[in-house]
């Protein structure tokens, strides 16, 4: 949490620090908005917070920030160099050390019809990475192949902020150092390749991983998914790819040249069910070409957190798992 602080403005970062320490802990999101009452997301939940730093009654008790706090932040955030973030403004987020991402909007300049950059941002989205290790282990049981000693090719599937990005990266460091597989040897790990191309997963620093994504991990930080899978596959060879919100043509291509390859991938995407995903034209082809075996609808709920719902390619439903503990097909963990 202190280095998140480090990029707030003075005003908002004194409100945060007075609140209790098991609520800056469970910090899942700080909403910005200039002139409207500043959020906090805290266990899924959202409250306002007070100008004294306490819990407001509403919005309208609430802190308003001001168009300098906004400026403040955005210099923070890009380190006084606007220019130099200029690719970041124009996809609308920022990805700082530690792997946070931060979401703008404001107002969008186009050139010939396409997004060049947003200016006079007036919102911001600060979504504060966290390592919880061991949330994958039940859902890892679900998708190990134990007939070819790897994962299934797996799609995770879930609306945001449900804790994609932080299941995957569990997963990366458990198959990476052969945690859960039931085999007590070290060396029982796949090598695993990241293509972290909003460096959340990892949240490299200068290609070092500030996350434990485990022994046999090799990150490619910053690069464009499709891409990327190519070049992880030429040059360092992983069993098993790991990679966040794919749905684009490009990224069909490289799943099909990975399982060529006999690579096995983990893969996200945005949806509440399977059904959403098969709407898709590109994600449907992907599923009728069974380059995915085993489909995870990932939700979560207050009394288990993350939950699992697996899926065959043929949409028979496995199981239903949380991350606690597992149940039959038709259970409600929740």
């Amino acid at each position: 949490m202190q280095p998140i602080l480090l990029f707030l403005p003075a005003t908002i970062r004194k409100m945060i620090e007075k609140l209790p320490a098991i609520m800056r802990d469970n910090l899942e999101e700080i909403r910005i908005r200039e002139a409207r009452p500043l959020e906090l997301v805290v266990d899924g939940e959202s409250r306002f917070v007070a100008p004294d730093g306490s819990w407001a009654d509403g919005p309208e008790q609430s802190y308003k920030p001001t168009k300098e706090d906004g400026l403040k932040l955005l210099d923070l955030l890009t380190n006084h160099s606007l220019y130099t973030f200029e690719e970041e403004l124009r996809r609308g987020y920022i990805t700082i050390a530690g792997g946070h991402r931060v979401g703008l909007a404001g107002k969008t300049v186009l050139e010939r019809g396409e997004v060049k950059h947003i200016r006079d941002v007036g919102s911001f989205n600060i979504r504060i990475a966290k390592a919880i290790p061991g949330i994958a282990r039940t859902l890892l049981a679900a998708i190990w192949d134990d007939s070819a000693r790897t994962v299934h090719q797996t799609l995770i599937i879930s609306p945001p902020r449900q804790g994609k990005t932080t299941l995957i990266r569990d997963l990366a460091r458990m198959v990476s150092s052969g945690e859960g597989f039931g085999d007590p040897r070290p060396q029982a790990g796949l090598r695993v390749g990241i293509v972290d191309e909003r460096s959340e997963i990892a949240a490299c620093v200068k290609g070092v991983p500030a996350f434990d994504v485990g022994p046999r991990t090799d990150v490619l930080d910053g690069c464009p998914k499709a891409e990327g899978m190519m070049m992880m596959i030429r040059s360092m060879s992983p069993e098993v790819l790991i990679v966040d919100e794919i749905g684009r043509s490009e990224d069909a291509a490289a799943l099909q040249e990975a399982l060529h390859a006999g690579v096995r991938v983990i893969a996200t995407a945005h949806g509440r069910h399977a059904a959403d995903v098969r709407d898709r034209p590109v994600m449907k082809r992907m599923l009728e070409d069974r380059m995915f075996t085993r489909l995870v609808e990932l939700s979560r709920c207050r009394r288990t957190g993350a939950r699992f719902t697996v899926w065959d390619a043929a949409g028979r439903k496995l199981a239903e798992l949380s991350a606690g503990r597992a149940e039959a097909a038709g259970g409600r963990p929740c």
